[in-house]
């Protein structure tokens, strides 16, 4: 018997309402299923930094919430990141994760020891997220103490011991490396609460954990999948290394990035983010320093510009560092030791500077994970945006060179041989020291810059086109980039001249109530209703009399004083126009449709009430005050509403028409068609899209598709679509499918296009996009105010065996 047996279309609803991205909805279905038992299971999740660990916790906490679970800690390696998760799930902060089902009361080291919060421990009904830092939980020596271990008069116990006691406590452990077995007093922490699971995330584990990773998504997933930026490592062709040359090119590099920046929103009716230098030093003396360069009338002068981050920073700074994020912060520059090398989670990190060579590969990738969060929230096609400048000179060089150095955890290993090298490529060894190229990847060179493309490999069962994971680039080549970028985003993409605008019919669910019938409510609710109105309600005349009365003095002063009530004259109405008086109260709240089942249901429901309160049918001659039937028709008309938004909800579709394609921002790296594929480069040059450029994921599906779509005289248009964007199919889990292609046919009718690897074909949420797109494609027919749409789902080799879109056509054999 299992403790919370796997839910799988809980999973979806979760996956849908909270909006996860891929990786993290992939998590959560492999832990739901590993913590099935209950049975006190250790396991880890390897989540590359940036993806958003927190939403995979905000998730599973709605999943055993929704399970019935009522107890979750969530465990921090430290202050820093403690504060981060405690904003995550407080409603109205701007860091509130949206979408779960279950709000929880939130409990941490400052309200736990509240009246209401001892309250709510002992509550089944209340789901508690536990939020503390592991030093809170450790155990006490002869010279500590520990206020969670004390025993509190609200709790009953210490609440460490009353969560050793809770018999479904899961516990979900960030930085899990942090609590590894040879950390004792940190693993003896979290691991004697002896929870029923204990759920470890990282992007990082610790090497003695590595049997226990049940889900594994790498920085080169992330970065080959788009949800993160593209590292470049900026050198210099001359050598010079001194930090002062090296802090003045990130600087340039960051102002540069600013200017880009703040373009792309403004076109883009997005909020300004602006973007920050981090400096990562080694020790404080060292970090003083550079703070110090840093403010200097060349560098980042100005009140508040430059942020010191070390361990003996005040709170003014910490808070400071807190809204890093904000508009209106001065901060330009971020400076730190050690310090934030984990936990500190910002979307503006636009350029790095590792002072000193760093001493190993996780540090380097813990380092390179603060400036992976795209500004944003997704890749936009401009290189200054999608991508985070390392400034290298020394460090980053001989890192590169090392066995397990960066670049080497980039660059996923392949299970193909990989792609031919661009034929414009020159074949010269890395400018960063001669170390060896490595196997399955391939070198683009251009424009002063070598981009590595990892080989086509296999990702999530599925054949994945090879793309960018890391490039090179000189100080100049860098900057000369970021010009051409600003240049490019004062552009605007929309479409070529003499193209079409298409209104695409979106079908949109929404959730609304049933349609409300008087039937719904019982007879026995009713009477039960009624019986308050057996006796009739006496009305009193209040009476007061006027008292006169001399003081000492000989002043007359007057009060009131109460006497005796009497009971007043009512009204009396016979009981047949109660009757039509409840009836008509009824019928007038205009919660129903006027017919004849419904006038049936309202007299069903006066007769029924008029029985609870003692009146029977044939009791005519009855009277009512006016009082006690005014009183009734107010009972009644609650009753009915009551009943009325008690009702259930149901599913119902409406069409939101949406124009495209939309104005954004011209990308600024864009290449040939007839170059060589890469995923996500933009190409210009063709003839028949609507758009000047377009970018594919896929070089044997949408690739090729588009190609055939460009030379087809059967094709008048066609348009690439893009996730997320404005054209989706919404499935019945509420999942939003985003199709590949829209062509408009020199016939006028609409085809909506996907194209999907034949490894990938037979999948069962891919059958589903099938299934949801077909089913789509036939209610817009049916609808009729559209046009005529058809949807086409090709495979790999019906695409490569057709030879134009009419042969795809009669391949695919889509619904007519």
């Amino acid at each position: 018997m299992t403790w919370l047996p796997y839910d799988e279309a809980l999973v979806d609803e979760i996956t849908a309402r909270m909006a996860l991205r891929e990786p993290n909805a992939e998590a959560l279905s492999a832990v739901a299923k590993a913590v099935a038992e209950g049975d006190g299971i250790e396991v880890v999740c390897d989540l590359a930094t940036g993806v958003g660990k927190t939403y995979l916790a905000a998730a599973l906490l709605d999943y055993l919430a929704s399970k019935g679970v009522r107890n979750v800690l969530l465990v921090t390696p430290g202050k820093t990141i403690q504060d981060k998760t405690v904003a995550n799930f407080t409603p109205g902060h701007p860091k509130f994760i949206p979408g779960a089902e279950f709000q929880p009361i939130l409990i941490t080291s400052e309200n736990f020891s509240r009246g209401q919060v001892g309250d709510a421990l002992h509550d089944e009904s209340v789901v508690k997220l536990f939020v503390f830092n592991v030093q809170q939980l450790i155990r006490p020596t002869a010279l500590t103490s520990r206020k969670v271990r004390d025993t509190d008069e609200f709790i009953g116990s210490g609440l460490y011991e009353h969560l050793q006691q809770a018999d479904d406590l899961v516990i979900i452990a960030d930085e899990h490396h942090v609590y590894r077995s040879s950390a004792r007093a940190f693993g003896a922490a979290v691991r004697e609460l002896t929870p029923r699971a204990l759920v470890g995330l990282t992007a990082t584990p610790d090497e003695g954990d590595l049997r226990k990773v049940i889900y594994k998504y790498t920085l080169a997933d992330a970065i080959a999948d788009g949800w993160v930026k593209i590292p470049v490592i900026v050198y210099r062709e001359d050598g010079i290394k001194d930090i002062n040359t090296q802090l003045a090119d990130a600087c340039h590099l960051r102002a540069r990035k600013e200017a880009v920046w703040r373009s792309w929103a403004e076109h883009n009716g997005r909020a300004a983010v602006t973007p920050v230098l981090f400096v990562v030093c080694q020790s404080i003396a060292d970090a003083e320093r550079v703070a110090e360069t840093l403010t200097g009338d060349t560098y980042l002068p100005g009140e508040g510009r430059v942020l010191l981050i070390t361990s003996q920073s005040s709170d003014q700074a910490l808070s400071a560092l807190a809204a890093v994020e904000a508009p209106e912060s001065p901060v330009r520059a971020v400076v730190s030791v050690d310090k934030l090398k984990e936990g500190w989670d910002v979307k503006n990190i636009g350029v790095i500077v590792g002072y000193r060579a760093l001493a190993s590969q996780t540090l380097t990738e813990q380092v390179l994970g603060r400036g992976l969060r795209l500004p944003f929230g997704e890749r936009v096609g401009v290189p200054a945006i999608d991508q985070v400048d390392l400034v290298a000179h020394d460090s980053y060089r001989q890192l590169l060179a090392q066995k397990n150095a960066l670049l080497q955890r980039v660059v996923p290993p392949t299970e193909q041989p990989a792609p031919k090298p661009h034929p414009d490529a020159t074949q010269q060894p890395l400018p960063i020291g001669g170390q060896p190229k490595l196997p399955g990847v391939q070198e683009i060179e251009g424009q002063g810059t070598l981009s590595l493309v990892g080989a086509a490999r296999i990702a999530g069962g599925q054949a994945v086109d090879g793309s960018l994971m890391l490039q090179l680039s000189s100080v100049e080549a860098a900057s000369a980039q970021h010009d051409r970028d600003e240049q490019a985003t004062q552009k605007i993409l929309y479409k070529v001249e003499g193209a079409p605008t298409i209104t695409f019919p979106r079908r949109e669910r929404e959730v609304l109530p049933v349609q409300f019938s008087l039937s719904a409510i019982r007879n026995a609710d009713a009477q039960a209703e009624g019986a308050g109105f057996r006796h009739e309600f006496a009305v009193q005349l209040s009476r007061k009399a006027l008292i006169a009365e001399r003081d000492m003095l000989g002043n007359v002063n007057v009060r009131e004083q109460r006497v005796e009530e009497e009971d007043a004259t009512q009204r009396y109405v016979p009981v047949p126009e109660v009757r039509k008086d409840l009836e008509d109260r009824i019928w007038g709240l205009g919660l129903v449709e006027q017919s004849l089942p419904e006038l049936n249901a309202a007299q069903r429901i006066t007769r029924e009430f008029l029985l609870g309160a003692g009146v029977v049918d044939d009791d005519d001659e009855a009277l009512w005050s006016e009082r006690r039937a005014q009183q009734a028709a107010r009972a009644i008309a609650e009753l009915i509403r009551t009943n009325f938004n008690m009702r259930k909800l149901q599913p119902q579709y409406a069409f939101r028409p949406v124009d495209i394609p939309i104005r954004r921002s011209m990308p600024g790296d864009v290449d040939s068609k007839w170059g060589e594929f890469i995923k996500r480069r933009w190409y210009e040059g063709w003839d028949r899209s609507i758009q000047p450029v377009a970018s594919f994921d896929a070089k044997t599906t949408e690739w090729a598709l588009a190609h055939m779509f460009d030379t087809s005289r059967l094709v008048e248009w066609w348009i690439r679509l893009y996730e997320p964007g404005e054209v989706w199919i919404e499935r019945d889990n509420g999942r939003k499918y985003y199709p590949d292609f829209i062509v408009l046919d020199t016939d006028g009718a609409y085809w909506v296009v996907e194209g999907k690897s034949d490894r990938d074909a037979g999948d069962i949420d891919v059958l589903d996009k099938k299934r949801s797109g077909e089913e789509w494609a036939r209610t817009v027919r049916d609808d009729g105010r559209f046009g005529i749409w058809r949807y086409v789902f090709a495979t790999e080799t019906h695409i490569k065996q057709a030879k134009s879109w009419e042969e795809l056509l009669v391949r695919t054999r889509p619904e007519r």
